[in-house]
């Protein structure tokens, strides 16, 4: 392939992308996901009275990103790639819904967010599919949802209590995230906050995955204190999550004590990231050039007292949780997904690792700390609810060992270094992050002034939505709660 090779963080000059015609770009693009290449993103631009077609591919094995473009000057569609490489079919709705280039032949063009140009209006009832029988019925869920929950419609086909379809219709809160970026382009610190609000249970990583590609371009070396002090609230948010996560698959098969118990130290964990910068969520810790917070020594005793504590309590209350039948009875084989399905649709994060892809970027594509202190992905095989819930058991675990580690290489070292707010002309990044829901990408293209003119955000609900859907197949309709909260996908970082 004729595609410019990149690592994670590394620039290069927007000439360097080669600019294919549809046609070489599609052969090249399929060829690619057969040889085994992952989809990282797909999207499109404009410049003039052209349309360019981007898309960045992933060889996890080599750590190496691929990139390349298509141009559109007059035409307007191109053959759909979804049947031969399903993990394009939300990418290719989104180019066409956002730009008007139409992938002809979709097995599924419909809308993917409200209330934008395009395909998605308001006005239009969204198509779902019907199923037509005597003995068939449809269970709507939402888009309101109960307590704090955001909005997303759920639309099952049942067959008594037998789901044989569902269909998500997402897109609710049209935020216009990516905009905001542009027209903001010359405010980093609203920027910053903007990166931490994409999604609020993911602070860190979608906040760190801007500070880099900040960074990158501006060419900005941040301290080993700030690499260490990042990598540990990166693997606090985990925790903390992860914790919820038991937490609440505990209280669906009506197992309160680890509803509590999980519950419980989920509130230890966040509270850790708040004695660090005084946010539960880690807000305001980070900025361009380094870390607004240092870890004193006495409060990074504190931190390896809590850790201590947490270990010993999650193992215990995971040993009880996994053992017992009733849970075990609900969790085992409930909303299977295959190796081979994860792969196909381009899975991310505990899902794909739980699914049996040892897919992970931080050992994939190292960042800040990473590089230094490598981490393994673990996997397992059933892809089923239960492993789901324990690969998050396993991952705590895992995040307990890697915040020790940082710990014991903390120094005075300095802590920011003053951010020139000017990045070079017509450049791009690809900033990779791996956050607790799996890989979260963020692209930043500067025009000829060196003012961000494209901010491309993808948060790892991405890729795993449609997973969730085919999970509740031939599943009985009561354990579709038990399978979202499995997932726990976010519907903010996907209404951007």
């Amino acid at each position: 392939m004729n595609w410019i090779e990149l690592n994670n963080l590394q620039t290069a000059p927007l000439a360097k992308v080669p600019l294919l015609s549809i046609e070489t770009f599609r052969k090249d693009l399929l060829q690619a996901v057969t040889a085994g290449k992952r989809v990282v993103d797909f999207f499109a631009d404009r410049e003039a009275d052209q349309a360019l077609l981007y898309a960045v591919l992933a060889d996890d094995h080599l750590s190496r990103l691929y990139m390349a473009a298509a141009v559109f000057d007059r035409e307007n569609s191109y053959p759909s790639m979804t049947a031969e490489a399903p993990m394009l079919h939300l990418f290719e709705r989104e180019v066409f819904e956002q730009y008007g280039i139409e992938p002809q032949g979709h097995p599924w063009l419909k809308p993917v967010r409200r209330g934008i140009a395009g395909i998605s209006d308001m006005e239009v009832p969204y198509p779902f599919m019907r199923m037509k029988g005597e003995q068939l019925h449809e269970v709507g869920v939402g888009p309101v949802h109960a307590g704090v929950i955001e909005p997303g419609h759920f639309r099952f086909s049942c067959h008594g209590e037998q789901v044989y379809h569902l269909e998500i219709e997402l897109g609710f809160q049209h935020r216009g995230v990516e905009n905001l970026f542009i027209r903001n382009a010359e405010k980093p610190n609203y920027l910053l906050h903007l990166a931490e609000s994409i999604a609020g249970d993911t602070v860190i990583g979608h906040g760190g995955a801007f500070v880099r590609a900040c960074e990158a371009l501006e060419g900005l070396m941040v301290s080993r204190q700030t690499r260490l002090i990042r990598t540990i609230a990166l693997e606090l948010e985990r925790i903390g999550v992860h914790l919820g996560d038991l937490s609440a698959l505990s209280g669906d098969v009506a197992y309160l004590t680890g509803n509590n118990v999980f519950g419980a130290m989920r509130t230890q964990i966040i509270n850790t990231s708040m004695a660090i910068c005084g946010s539960r969520f880690g807000r305001g810790l980070l900025t361009i050039g380094g870390v607004n917070y240092d870890i004193s020594a006495a409060l990074k005793s504190k931190i390896e007292a809590t850790l201590d504590d947490i270990e010993e309590k999650v193992e215990l209350a995971a040993e009880v949780l996994f053992s017992s039948s009733s849970a075990s009875a609900r969790f085992e084989k409930t909303g299977v997904i295959s190796t081979s399905i994860a792969r196909e649709l381009g899975l991310v994060g505990p899902a794909a690792r739980a699914s049996g892809l040892a897919i992970d970027v931080r050992q994939d594509f190292p960042f800040g700390a990473y590089n230094q202190f490598p981490v393994h992905a673990i996997t397992l095989n059933s892809g089923d609810v239960f492993a789901r819930a324990y690969i998050r058991y396993i991952e705590i675990i895992q995040s307990i060992r890697i915040i020790r580690e940082q710990l014991q290489n903390l120094d005075s070292g300095e802590l920011k270094q003053i951010s020139s707010a000017k990045l070079p002309p017509e450049t791009l990044v690809v900033s990779l992050a791996e956050g607790w829901r799996g890989e979260i990408s963020h692209i930043a293209i500067t025009d000829i002034r060196g003012k961000i003119k494209r901010y491309r955000i993808k948060d790892p609900s991405y890729h795993n939505w449609i997973a969730l859907a085919l999970a509740v197949r031939n599943e009985g309709i009561s354990d579709f709660p038990l399978c979202n909260k499995s997932f726990n996908l976010s519907y903010c970082g996907f209404d951007l």
